[in-house]
């Protein structure tokens, strides 16, 4: 009987993808998901669990207020599954200049990024960039591509705890398997992530001009060591600044009032 499992399997997947095929992210482009919120919000749950075990949390009391509170003002304008009170913020101490968000509401600021990111509205632009991925399903998606580069194997491995699927999982979420290893997007997923963030902040009252001013910074952090863009899943520094630089020219005006967050 075990030789017909791999059939099953590819006969699955192949009902999924029919059934998933015109799903489509907030920006319309279309993906396939192949497995539930639940699913993914346990999956970012159980990691960042493990990232707060292994990763050294930062205790200043003005640091963690400041990071809050931009989150708090990006947060405050989601809806539905994804409403304020849901999100979990822990701010990491390394050098790291970074921030992630997973499944289930989880984001992870590291304190490296304090450093390039000068002002709250430069913060607001990478965690609204982050928030873009999970409202983007993108772990789900990256996590669905894996699967079905792997047809062969049985379906019923998936199930979230897996051990075969762990690596498969991690590398859904965007963590490497020693988790606290980032991994990028591919450049699509980034380049939406960016437009949703930038559409996120504006709406919050932030300054979406900023969003240029942290790419700037960025690419002086990077010391012009940069990858080429056709070796890179990221957009090229310039190539995102341009990007970012039109959709702001195509944003709508919001009367928010700008947040008040200091550190």
């Amino acid at each position: 009987m075990n030789r017909f499992r791999p059939f099953a399997a590819a006969g699955f997947i192949a009902s999924a993808i029919a059934l998933t095929a015109c799903s489509s992210s907030p920006t319309g482009r279309q993906q396939v998901l192949l497995f539930s919120e639940q699913d993914m919000s346990q999956l970012g749950a159980q990691s960042f669990d493990a990232l707060k075990e292994q990763e050294k949390i930062h205790t200043d009391a003005k640091t963690n207020q400041y990071v809050q509170c931009v989150t708090d003002a990006l947060t405050a304008r989601l809806g539905g599954p994804q409403v304020a009170d849901q999100w979990e913020v822990v701010v990491f101490d390394s050098d790291q200049v970074n921030a992630f968000a997973l499944p289930g509401g989880k984001i992870g600021v590291y304190t490296g990024l304090l450093n390039v990111a000068t002002n709250q509205d430069q913060l607001a632009t990478v965690i609204g960039h982050e928030i873009g991925h999970v409202l983007a399903q993108h772990s789900n998606e990256r996590l669905s591509r894996t699967q079905l580069a792997n047809m062969g194997l049985q379906i019923s491995s998936v199930a979230m705890g897996g051990a075969d699927y762990h690596d498969a999982a991690m590398a859904g979420l965007g963590l490497g398997v020693q988790y606290g290893v980032l991994m990028p997007y591919g450049r699509a997923q980034e380049s939406e992530s960016d437009i949703i963030g930038l559409r996120l902040m504006a709406e919050a009252g932030f300054d979406p001009n900023e969003s240029v001013s942290l790419w700037q910074n960025m690419a002086k952090a990077s010391g012009g060591n940069q990858p080429p863009e056709l070796l890179s899943t990221h957009p090229s520094h310039s190539t995102r600044i341009d990007d970012l630089r039109a959709e702001i020219a195509k944003l709508p005006s919001y009367s928010t009032a700008k947040p008040q967050c200091r550190m």
